[in-house]
């Protein structure tokens, strides 16, 4: 065992629990896109729509805008409605951002879990604050039937392990929640690098942007990945 961890820090270290969580990433990747596999894994499907469209609605708040509703659908995809008047904050800068934070979003704030992971205490609060946000986010934005029901269920369920679990699950949780972030991005792979009539996310940023949206796919894509393996590097093996 590695001298980071002691009694105040992480104590769940071992290549078992590495393990796992690449597996569960790469079955939750491969899942997402053969027929019926969002099915099999509905609550996770849901929490990755969540991210997505959470992250869009926070980064219109974030620029001045109003975020108006979430929508997750029972198929699994999901909207978020926003309005503004004028520009935003940055302008077309601002745009670009309100764009890139559904698939950008989730991915930094997941890998900010995973490393957040190295310490039990930081894993504890993360898990509460998480729980509460998203319980907040049910009373505020979410405006259907599936999604007021499946995120109320998961924000209880995350809630409760964060005041009741022991320590090694806690530290589980927080870093499985973390990578089901950073993979958030590839639930609908083929919508990244779809042009989508000009209304998929990384269309709208071409369209500002100039480059087409099959660079700014691939960009985010490496960028996703980049970001869950250098946090698991750091988590498990920084000294």
């Amino acid at each position: 065992m590695n001298q980071l961890w002691n009694s105040e820090n992480l104590v769940l270290y071992d290549r078992m629990g590495l393990t796992l969580l690449i597996a569960i990433a790469f079955a939750t990747g491969i899942l997402w896109q053969i027929p019926g596999g969002k099915i099999i894994i509905y609550p996770l499907t849901l929490l990755s729509t969540w991210y997505h469209e959470m992250a869009h609605g926070l980064m219109v708040v974030l620029l001045g805008g109003n975020f108006k509703k979430l929508e997750i659908f029972a198929n699994g995809s999901g909207v978020a409605r926003y309005e503004y008047r004028g520009s935003l904050f940055l302008g077309k800068i601002g745009q670009v951002l309100v764009y890139a934070a559904g698939p950008m979003g989730p991915p930094i704030v997941g890998a900010g879990f995973i490393l957040a992971s190295r310490n039990l205490q930081i894993s504890q609060n993360i898990l509460v604050i998480l729980g509460i946000f998203m319980l907040v986010s049910v009373v505020i934005w979410v405006r259907t039937g599936i999604g007021i029901l499946v995120i109320s269920l998961l924000s209880l369920i995350i809630l409760g392990i964060g005041l009741e679990a022991s320590p090694q699950v806690k530290v589980f949780v927080i870093q499985f929640l973390g990578v089901q972030a950073c993979i958030s991005t590839f639930r609908d792979f083929n919508y990244l690098f779809s042009y989508w009539n000009g209304n998929s996310d990384t269309a709208q940023i071409a369209k500002i942007l100039i480059l087409p949206h099959w660079f700014w796919g691939i960009l985010i894509t490496i960028s996703s990945i980049f970001l869950l393996i250098q946090s698991l590097r750091m988590a498990y093996f920084s000294k």
